[in-house]
């Protein structure tokens, strides 16, 4: 009998060490963890007839799966509720407290606040009598969170040291501005324990302050005079302002309030300085959880605002970088626009084949899944393939008929001439591969190409996908003194000079491209579009199915469909603006 009394004890001392880590997990925002080690608990006393603790976990164990995934509301409840029968039973007002915890903090989270508050009252008044557990604080803090209009949060304890060096890494790790506040934001309103922080950047040159963090509120840039606002005043005057009630400071703005629903009532705001103690923005923090803000926050502030300064100044520069580079790549691709198009200024018969190209070439690279660099690579050389032809004499780059040997052997120097123009160009080293693809697109796999003669993988592979869209465009469009050439031809031709000519993986991934995308490129030589029914029907198939379709005898009705409407649109015949 005394050895079953002994055990009942050790396991009920063992079941309540188990929970008090849950609930201090609990309280650094650890809901999984916390959840674990309420499982773990139940599961000791699962054959034990301690039905106060066993009311603890059930309650507590449907809290923290719900705070952890909103979509366990129901099963969380019915733990809950399991809880309280518990509680029932073992008349425990402890249990049945935990319960009322329990309830009001899902309560609290679903937005039913009067409901919570009467379930935390209810708490609250147990706890104040008996607090084995030392909750009546966590009680309390959500009281006042309701009471003050705040949203529900778990402050997370957080050593103020931990903060400073989560910041300090920051400065390094981190380039993106906007991260950049997010995180000083999130670590300096956890380091003072506070419901919101604001972090505001001072732009001298618009008189401004900024800031894309408002903790609590959607993530939209919030921006307005850097001499409005208790911020603003920071800024301008260099002091700190610590407001015990808002509410009762003629400094203190309400409308914001009254926009979002929130209720402002201790705030902190002081200005960020430099090395130089020169002020480039300000804090903004606002309800401290458990009081109101002190002096060691006042002077944690600083030290956060230190290192915040180093990482913010950082990213501005970097900002300024990107804007640069962004200025000198739009200054890069208007150059290459002009470019190309004084090639359709002087080769009227082949207008927009350029953009052709490069839209063929962006299919068969999206095809293949080649990354943003490669892609943006082949598709400037796309462009200028053909640049060289400024080289080239009017009467042949202009002829309607036929060219004699001589004039072929002048317009092939085109490719030799768009290298010297293009080398010509300060490119970065990656760069410098849009002038070897360009000039390579009339290289073939056998050798036997121009001017280069390069064979096989020599050829640069942007080039040989260009040589693929180059061949493809040139005969499916249409010359004043020749029409297209007939789909099936085109394809014949680019599968039997596969190997030779052509990149045979190339011109498969090609022929596999569905007909609608390859539809809309053509389309482009006379503005036409496709219609939306057409366009869902023709992406089930591709190029190599029609040539199929074409060579089969035993053509099925729908694949005589297939290939009328895709003939349709090839022709060019299409009512412009169709769709």
């Amino acid at each position: 009998m005394e050895q079953a009394v002994n055990g009942e004890l050790e396991l009920r001392n063992e079941a309540k060490e188990i929970i008090l880590q849950a609930i201090s997990a609990l309280c650094e925002k650890d809901y999984v963890g916390a959840y674990e080690k309420f499982s773990q608990a139940m599961a000791k006393l699962k054959n034990s007839t301690l039905s106060e603790y066993i009311s603890i976990c059930l309650c507590m164990e449907g809290m923290c799966k719900y705070l952890n995934d909103k979509n366990y509301y129901n099963e969380a409840l019915s733990l809950v509720n399991d809880g309280a029968c518990m509680a029932e039973f073992s008349k425990s007002d402890t249990a049945y407290a935990f319960y009322q915890y329990a309830l009001g903090t899902i309560n609290f989270v679903e937005g039913n606040n009067s409901v919570a508050l009467r379930h935390y009252n209810n708490a609250q008044e147990t706890f104040s009598k008996n607090d084995e557990y030392n909750f009546v604080s966590e009680v309390n803090l959500r009281i006042r969170q309701i009471n003050n209009g705040m949203e529900y949060s778990m402050p997370m304890k957080s050593d103020p040291l931990v903060s400073l060096v989560k910041i300090g890494r920051s400065i390094t790790a981190l380039t993106d501005i906007n991260v950049l506040l997010k995180v000083i934001a999130e670590e300096t309103k956890n380091a003072i324990q506070a419901d919101r922080c604001t972090v505001f950047i001072w732009d001298k040159e618009k008189d401004e302050l900024w800031s894309k963090v408002a903790l609590g509120l959607d993530d939209t840039e919030i921006r307005f005079p850097a001499d409005k606002g208790l911020a603003g005043y920071v800024v301008k005057t260099g002091e700190s302002i610590n407001i015990e009630e808002a509410y009762a400071d003629p400094r203190f703005n309400p409308e914001v309030d009254k926009e979002t629903g929130y209720r402002t009532k201790t705030i902190l705001c002081m200005p960020i300085k430099n090395n130089n103690q020169e002020i480039i923005g300000a804090f903004q923090v606002l309800n401290k959880i458990d009081g109101v803000f002190t002096k060691n926050d006042e002077d944690l502030l600083v030290a956060i605002g230190g290192s915040a300064s180093i990482a913010l100044e950082n990213a501005q520069l970097f900002e300024q970088q990107k804007e640069l580079y962004k200025e000198q790549k739009q200054l890069f691709e208007s150059f290459i626009d002009t470019l190309a198009t004084s090639i359709d200024a002087r080769d009227k018969i082949t207008a927009g084949h350029s953009t052709r190209v490069k839209l063929y070439s962006m299919l068969i690279v999206e095809e293949l899944g080649l990354d943003e660099k490669d892609k943006e690579i082949i598709e400037k050389a796309a462009i200028l393939h053909d640049i060289g032809k400024i080289g080239i004499r009017d009467s042949v780059l202009q002829k309607e008929g036929k060219l004699t040997d001589e004039e072929y052997k002048h317009i092939q120097e085109h490719v030799k001439i768009t290298h010297n123009i293009l080398e010509k160009i300060n490119m970065t080293e990656g760069f410098r591969m849009i002038t070897e693809i360009a000039c390579s697109h009339h290289e073939k796999y056998d050798g036997s190409g121009y001017y280069r003669h390069l064979k096989g993988e020599d050829i640069p592979y942007g080039g040989r996908i260009l040589a693929v869209s180059d061949v493809f465009d040139a005969i499916t469009s249409r010359r004043h003194y020749r029409d297209k050439m007939p789909i099936g031809n085109v394809i014949s031709i680019l599968k039997k000079d596969s190997g030779t000519h052509f990149d045979k993986n190339i011109v498969d991934v090609f022929l596999k491209i569905s007909l609608d995308k390859i539809i809309k490129v053509f389309l482009t030589e006379n503005h036409n579009s496709l219609k939306q029914e057409d366009q869902e029907l023709l992406r089930n198939y591709n190029l190599d199915d029609i040539y199929n379709f074409i060579n089969n005898e035993n053509v099925t009705n729908e694949q005589k469909h297939i290939l009328e409407l895709f003939n349709y649109y090839y022709s060019g015949n299409v009512i412009s603006n169709e769709g």
